[in-house]
């Protein structure tokens, strides 16, 4: 460390001392009064009394006035936009004040936004207005997607959550194809296990609305549904999205799955919507590993589908076929009145082995491949699904049997 040498005693003791005010002479003052020149006769000079600026202050600009011109452009409150201008010029000419123009112009604007509010109270446009709004907020908050559209995921995963996601026609590649929608009802979050039972129940419920024809439908397809979020629900979201996407991990689908009354002629479609009365019937089945483990449970869907084969062979004897497929229905509805009979007399077996006998030869009868004649002439398609439940007929239903899933928004 260094330490500087002292300072000058003739020089001052830091290089920020103030100036001496006067320098004093050597002698001290003089004994006597100085002589004094002639007097102004004006007395001494006197400054501006407001600082430096020769000018008087401009009068200021009235509050009021700049509130009600904010009020009249937002036209929020308009009553008050003009009670203010009112207010506003009355001060002003009392005291004086600025802000005339900018009174007068949100008087103006605020008395227009009145009379406008006014004419939307009287013809409804109010009430339109803000379901308009509310609209807009609940479509902000969820995805926007179509019955028919077709998109692809972040990741290209169909689970889990998600805020947004790219539409691209179905013709080519693509992760999920929309087949149905619906809203959940209104009140307080239901929770995610509650919305994703929903979800699961109904969507597996619409499928057939799309897809009318399940053998069409490919064995990796599954059911995903797209569904509010709590924090989404809280912005009005309520509305759930039923979707096909592939169970194969990477996997992806390719062309448009909807074959429905847009697409099918009257023919398939009366055909089709017969044999989803059946196939609604075998979807009822006990969900027991073994007959013995409910053999009243079964005896009771025996009777189901003894009424199903009943109605299914009325559906397809009330419609007028074309000449091609006439014949070929003709068989098809003699076996379903056969497999009826069997299905009839296993719901009233006395015992197990009688179920059993009964319900082997009334599943034999629903054979898939006693549909295909009848389909081929239809010009449907004519290869069975796989069966995971054993139940024959026209019953394929499209279902992979994987898990599908979920995917929050």
């Amino acid at each position: 460390m260094s330490i500087p040498p002292p300072p000058d005693p003739h020089q001052p003791q830091g290089p920020y001392q103030p100036p001496q005010q006067y320098p004093q002479g050597p002698y001290g003052p003089p004994p006597y009064p100085q002589a004094q020149g002639p007097q102004n006769p004006y007395g001494p000079y006197q400054p501006w009394a407001q600082g430096y600026s020769p000018y008087n202050q401009p009068a200021p600009v009235n509050g009021l006035a700049i509130a009600s011109l904010v009020f009249g452009v937002l036209c929020c409150l308009p009553g008050v936009g003009l009670v203010l201008g009112l207010v506003a010029l009355r001060q002003i000419g009392r005291r004086g004040e600025r802000g005339k123009g900018l009174a007068i112009s949100g008087s103006v604007l605020s008395g227009l936004g009145l009379a406008v509010w006014v004419l939307m109270l009287a013809t409804g446009g109010a009430s339109d207005f803000w379901e308009g709004v509310k609209e807009g907020a609940r479509d902000g908050a969820s995805i926007s997607l179509v019955k028919g559209e077709c998109f692809d995921a972040p990741g290209g995963r169909l689970s889990g959550e998600t805020y947004d996601v790219d539409k691209v026609p179905c013709s080519g590649e693509h992760d999920g194809e929309v087949f149905a929608s619906f809203r959940l009802k209104d009140g307080s979050y239901p929770g995610d296990d509650k919305v994703g039972d929903t979800a699961d129940e109904r969507c597996y419920g619409l499928q057939d609305t799309y897809a009318m024809d399940g053998w069409a439908v490919p064995d990796d397809v599954d059911v995903y549904y797209l569904t509010p979020t709590g924090d989404s629900w809280s912005a009005g979201d309520r509305e759930v999205t039923c979707v096909f996407g592939s169970v194969t991990e990477g996997g992806n689908l390719t062309g448009s799955l909807r074959n429905d009354e847009t697409v099918l002629d009257a023919d398939q479609v009366a055909y089709l919507k017969a044999a989803h009365v059946l196939n609604a019937a075998l979807a009822t089945a006990p969900d027991t590993e073994y007959v013995e483990d409910d053999l009243p449970g079964h005896k009771e869907w025996a009777g189901r589908v003894s009424a199903a084969l009943a109605e299914q062979a009325r559906m397809l004897r009330a419609n007028g076929w074309s000449a091609d497929a006439v014949g070929r229905i003709s068989v098809l509805t003699s076996d379903l009145d056969k497999a009826r009979v069997e299905w009839a007399k296993a719901a009233q077996a006395k015992g197990l082995d009688a179920f059993y006998q009964h319900y082997d030869t009334g599943l034999k009868l629903l054979d898939p491949k006693k549909a295909v004649p009848a389909r081929k002439a239809l010009g449907l398609e004519t290869t069975p699904p796989p069966d995971d439940s054993g139940a024959g007929g026209d019953s394929g239903s499209g279902d992979s049997g994987g898990s599908g899933g979920a995917l929050a928004v």
